[in-house]
């Protein structure tokens, strides 16, 4: 896997970085801004600019800020122009650069057609006299006039197309051998969890409770290893495409114009798309790297006990969950300073009045202060974690979200109830570690108590042997005995000890085995009855009083 990321890393710098010799002088990113400032006055400061051939960058002027526009813009027409007639003229015809003396200043014409006037601030750039400046300009346009004329010559566009052909063919082929690299790393993707028992450190299987902890943590590392690596397949694409055709481009005269206007018009989305793709790709390999970590740490067996593996469950949930939320918006908050940096935006300042703003916002939230810090000890004490059944206050449900703000239950009628983390003060886990049916069961007055008892072992022990239960009873239920003498008869106590939620599905099964239990033996569950009373001798005074009336 590692060097499937050096060679995709390898194949996007060769098809992006590299640019032709003809290109070499196409300026930087950071270049092609607007004029840079030297001078801090507004209207009167110097702002530089480069005048371009063929879209390559010739030599550097500078002007006042308000002057600088209209003369950028004369001399590139000027020496479009001249360019031109020079490229029309015959092939042998050679090019002439002169420098003269105007009014005391350097004057450059081409062919006897008059190009620039050199200034003090154009010499200031080049830290030269003004006489010296012009001759380095002149020798500059020289050269480049004459390469550019011979670019134009038929046999150059020839063996430039020659190149182009070739560059195209290895795009194709560059591609498709990226492209087949995918589909045969999607087709040897195996998750080692499903095709063998996960070991321990001594290479030894781990508990079976824990492998599907343990495999879903890993089926989701390699989703997130494997997102990764479509996001750099498609931008090894991209870039095999988008940097051969910009090489190409570079290749002709003619064409090597709309590399400066692609640069230009694509910086800053090519910054912000850097930047988006760099956040993402961290922030799925921190994903990957929490359940990897959480994942050796389960299967070293440090956390396995002989009841902790549904409890670990929920608790790798929760720490995985909230681990991966600060993760995302550390990195969201890195990539948004990262964006407004490559923006040319300073941060200094806005980091000042964010902090600022930090402290009024502390100030005036109080609440969520309290919330996150309630919230962080909740996870680290284990409360309770998500998909445990908790009682807060009268509400109470199952735990469907929890974070660092607050906690979300889902009550037996189907309502979300979210409770702010700082008013948790006091809460009921039903389901933390392991759980208890607690069962009370009404036993008439007239029937063999201790035939009930033995009864209501036997059907607690014969649960507790039977294969589709013994899994979710961690303890042979106990007959606690005769609890009360209550209105509905004898009550009789029973606890089961369960793993965690499955109380109500056991409770229920012992209620139906019991019920049918009883019927074969002839006991009868009382109900609720009320005995009268009544005494002789009022009855006699109160028929005496009847005949009389």
């Amino acid at each position: 896997m590692r060097f499937q990321f050096l060679a995709i890393a390898s194949s996007m710098a060769i098809a992006v970085v590299s640019v032709p010799k003809a290109t070499a002088q196409i300026p930087l990113l950071p270049q092609l801004q607007a004029p840079s400032s030297v001078s801090n006055d507004l209207n009167n400061r110097l702002v530089t600019g480069w005048i371009y051939l063929d879209g390559r960058r010739l030599f550097q002027i500078a002007a006042s800020r308000t002057n600088f526009p209209e003369r950028s813009e004369d001399i590139q027409k000027k020496l479009e122009k001249i360019s031109q007639n020079y490229f029309q003229s015959p092939a042998k015809t050679a090019v002439k650069v002169e420098v003269r003396k105007v009014n005391e200043l350097p004057v450059i014409y081409v062919n006897g057609q008059y190009l620039m006037t050199i200034t003090s601030e154009d010499a200031g750039l080049r830290e030269v006299d003004m006489s010296t400046s012009a001759n380095q300009i002149a020798e500059s346009l020289q050269e480049d006039l004459q390469q550019a004329k011979q670019e134009r010559q038929i046999q150059f566009l020839i063996d430039q197309a020659k190149i182009a052909a070739g560059i195209g063919l290895t795009m194709m082929v560059m591609s498709w051998g990226v492209y087949s690299w995918q589909r045969r790393s999607k087709n040897d993707v195996v998750y080692p969890l499903i095709s063998q028992p996960p070991r321990g450190p001594l290479n030894s299987p781990i508990s079976p409770a824990a492998q599907p902890i343990t495999t879903q943590l890993n089926q989701q590392q390699h989703r997130h290893i494997q997102e990764v690596k479509r996001r750099l397949f498609q931008l090894t694409q991209a870039g095999i495409w988008g940097g051969g055709s910009f090489f190409i481009l570079g290749l002709f005269p003619y064409t090597r114009p709309f590399q400066v206007a692609i640069l230009t018009a694509a910086q800053f989305p090519l910054r912000l798309g850097v930047v988006f793709l760099v956040t993402y790709v961290v922030i799925r390999l921190i994903y990957a790297l929490i359940d990897r970590f959480t994942t050796t740490l389960i299967s070293s067996g440090a956390l396995l006990t002989p009841e902790s593996s549904e409890r670990l469950q929920l608790r790798v949930s929760t720490f995985s969950g909230v681990t991966k939320s600060i993760a995302t918006g550390i990195c969201v908050g890195v990539g948004f300073l990262l964006a407004l940096l490559s923006l040319g935006i300073d941060i200094v300042p806005l980091l000042a009045g964010v902090s600022l703003v930090g402290v009024a916002v502390s100030l005036a939230s109080q609440n969520l202060i309290k919330d996150a810090i309630n919230g962080f000890l909740i996870i680290l004490e284990d409360q309770y974690a998500l998909g445990d059944v908790i009682t807060v206050g009268n509400v109470g449900g199952l735990v469907e979200n929890l974070n660092l703000r607050m906690t979300q239950v889902r009550d037996s009628e189907g309502r979300l109830i979210t409770i702010p983390n700082g008013e948790i003060k006091v809460v009921a886990n039903l389901s933390s570690r392991w759980s208890r049916a607690d069962l009370t069961i009404p036993i008439a007055y007239q029937a063999d108590i201790e035939k009930a008892l033995k009864l209501i072992e036997s059907i607690g022990f014969e649960m507790d042997k039977d294969p589709q239960w013994e899994r979710q009873i961690l303890e042979t239920p106990q007959v606690l005995g005769i609890d009360q003498f209550g209105d509905r008869g004898l009550i009789i106590r029973v606890w089961i000890k369960t793993q965690p939620l499955k109380q109500w599905d056991v409770a229920r099964e012992f209620r139906r085995r019991l019920k049918v239990a009883l019927d074969q033996a002839g006991i009868s569950i009382s109900v609720p009855q009320q005995a009268i009373w009544v005494n002789d001798e009022q009855l006699f005074n109160f028929q005496g009083n009847g005949k009389a009336n």
